[in-house]
């Protein structure tokens, strides 16, 4: 009698538990974030120097450029000066050249080489014995 009476509670237990994971399952597939964008056609510098790597004076450059000419694709940001094939990499998830600026906040990029030198150690260097003599001409 009492093994059935645990029998019963437990799975009363189990079918709640269930329950309550597939609701906060469901709950768990919210929709993804708008990706942050700065349009480089009418962004000012301020929301220009949001993006990674780039300061007032690049970005300035920047507004110099497109009131020459504006922007016709992202990759167009290659032809200011200070911006490479290299820096541009780095912005390209961040630029467009239509819609809104949705970027509101600076983005810092970690830095490659400090992740490179956490992910492999640095070669060991050879430790040399307390009690040796230094060996050279004359000794």
């Amino acid at each position: 009698m009492l093994a059935s009476r645990i029998r019963i509670a437990a799975t009363a237990v189990l079918l709640t538990l269930g329950a309550g994971a597939l609701l906060f399952g469901e709950g768990a597939q919210a929709p993804a974030p708008a990706a942050r964008k700065v349009n480089i056609n009418t962004a000012s510098t301020a929301e220009l120097a949001f993006l990674p790597r780039i300061g007032l004076k690049v970005a300035e450059r920047i507004v110099e450029r497109r009131k020459e000419k504006p922007f016709a694709r992202p990759e167009d940001l290659m032809e200011v000066k200070g911006i490479g094939e290299k820096l541009f990499l780095s912005l390209k998830p961040y630029v467009s050249v239509s819609g809104p600026t949705t970027l509101d906040a600076k983005v810092h990029l970690s830095s490659a080489p400090s992740a490179r030198r956490a992910s492999s150690p640095a070669p060991a260097a050879k430790e040399k014995p307390a009690n040796t003599v230094p060996v050279g001409k004359g000794r």
